[in-house]
């Protein structure tokens, strides 16, 4: 859902459904693409104008997963990641875990954190079992598959 007090915009929400139908973890490439399927005219520095201002209002939350492009899913809360450094696959990591390294910092190193951030790279469970898969689009790992 689009923020609220947000001008709501033919645009944006175009934009913010493109980011639905994807399943989050998409690029601006990647929701201009979409979008083209439907209106082959819409510009791509509208998508860019529109991330921007979704991200700014807090609708949309911009993840920097790897060294290239910049990531994109709809808000919900803190964003913590572990990123497959083969397949670009996604996890989500739980807030309680981070509340505990935060909690840690706090009470072990008297460290007062105001802003958390955790990017994990690794290897998941799929590509240390098969070697050369490549994955045609970043996918959203299952927590519950690979890590219980």
């Amino acid at each position: 859902m689009l923020a609220p007090g947000m001008r709501r915009t033919a645009q944006r929400s175009q934009v913010y459904q493109a980011i639905v139908a994807l399943g989050g973890h998409c690029t601006a490439e990647e929701i201009a693409a979409e979008i083209h399927k439907e209106k082959p005219g819409f510009p791509r520095s509208t998508v860019y104008r529109a991330l921007e201002a979704l991200t700014a209002s807090g609708s949309v939350y911009a993840a920097h997963l790897d060294q290239s492009a910049t990531y994109y899913e709809l808000a919900s809360g803190d964003h913590h990641h572990a990123v497959c450094q083969v397949c670009g696959g996604v996890l989500h990591i739980q807030e309680e875990l981070v509340s505990e390294l935060e909690a840690h910092l706090e009470e072990g190193h008297h460290f007062k954190p105001v802003r958390t951030e955790v990017l994990v790279v690794g290897i998941c469970d799929s590509c240390a079992e098969n070697p050369g898969r490549k994955a045609t689009r970043r996918r959203t790992i299952d927590p519950d598959v690979h890590f219980t």
